[in-house]
């Protein structure tokens, strides 16, 4: 492990072929790899955190407009952390170093948001990653320690590959039927239908995506699988249980290193959701919500 990083301790699991490191600040998922291919976009050591890859969002993920929002009749002013766009953007734990538990094959990551400017409730969450035979199964629980029932949504950020293949041309399918109109600070507008060539797959480098999609389509499990594919048939899926009825996509042309990376976001809420409601939860006092996701390869 190793402290002098802009992102803190830096945890190293290892099950067989399969290994990962997850950063302490935003318990961000930055590398998993099976054998010397890369499933999660890595970024360098001695850089901060690019484009929130891998970052755990909570209490909200993506953004709250001029970071108002309605608390039960209360007028909240949550800290601007986009000024770029004037929002709240991506929760209040981005920034937060986790505590750290540790086995060889598995970890968990604890923090608490506190009572702050805009929100004032007290959640313990912590994140359990647990390396498989595949790749990773990430398990979240959120427990409110209010008094108060408090309103909470998770995200997370992670960018997927094939890492010895050029990302240009790997296919991308999103089992979605409703994508989310933004205007020009990237905040919900509407609605309209996702194109449908997503759900049968489409070449990454012939899309550019910033965009939230909903109405997923799940298998008889009830997991939604959005997957990468390489012309040689590896396929990585990015899976999200049943609290998931979000995904983002975002293909950037900035990550350190690369062309082009996607992030395949799992989001129980979308943008701007402590506004309008969607996908937000309540828990009440003493109540712990789990909710479930992981990354695949085959």
């Amino acid at each position: 492990m190793s402290t002098e990083t802009p992102t803190g301790t830096q945890v190293h699991l290892r099950r067989g072929e399969v290994t990962a490191q997850i950063a302490q600040v935003g318990a961000s998922l930055r590398s998993l790899r099976i054998g010397d291919v890369d499933l999660i976009a890595p970024y360098p050591l001695e850089a901060p955190t690019p484009s929130c890859s891998g970052v755990v969002l909570v209490p909200w993920p993506n953004r709250v407009r001029d970071g108002l929002w309605n608390d039960e009749g209360s007028q909240r002013q949550l800290a601007i952390s986009e000024p770029k766009f004037g929002n709240a953007s991506h929760g209040l734990l981005r920034f937060a170093a986790y505590e750290i538990e540790q086995t060889d094959a598995a970890a968990t990551l604890r923090a608490a948001v506190v009572p702050q400017t805009g929100y004032p409730y007290l959640i313990d969450t912590a994140v359990t990653y647990t390396l498989t035979a595949w790749g990773v199964e990430v398990r979240h629980t959120l427990t409110n320690r209010s008094a108060e029932a408090a309103p909470v949504a998770l995200g997370t950020h992670p960018f997927v590959t094939i890492g010895d293949v050029d990302p240009h041309e790997l296919v991308l399918r999103v089992p979605a039927r409703t994508a989310i109109e933004t205007d020009e600070r990237m905040l919900p507008t509407g609605t309209r239908a996702a194109d449908p060539a997503l759900r049968d797959g489409v070449r990454v480098g012939d899309v550019t995506l910033d965009t939230g999609f909903t109405d997923l389509d799940r298998d008889d499990d009830g997991l939604v699988r959005h997957s990468l594919t390489a012309p040689d048939g590896r396929r990585v899926t990015l899976w999200q249980d049943e609290s998931f009825d979000y995904v983002q996509v975002y293909t950037a042309t900035n990550y350190p290193g690369r062309e082009l990376a996607v992030a395949i976001e799992p989001m129980t809420a979308p943008a701007d959701a402590l506004n309008s409601g969607l996908g937000i939860r309540r828990l009440a006092p003493g109540e712990t919500w789990s909710l479930r996701w992981g990354v695949e390869l085959g």
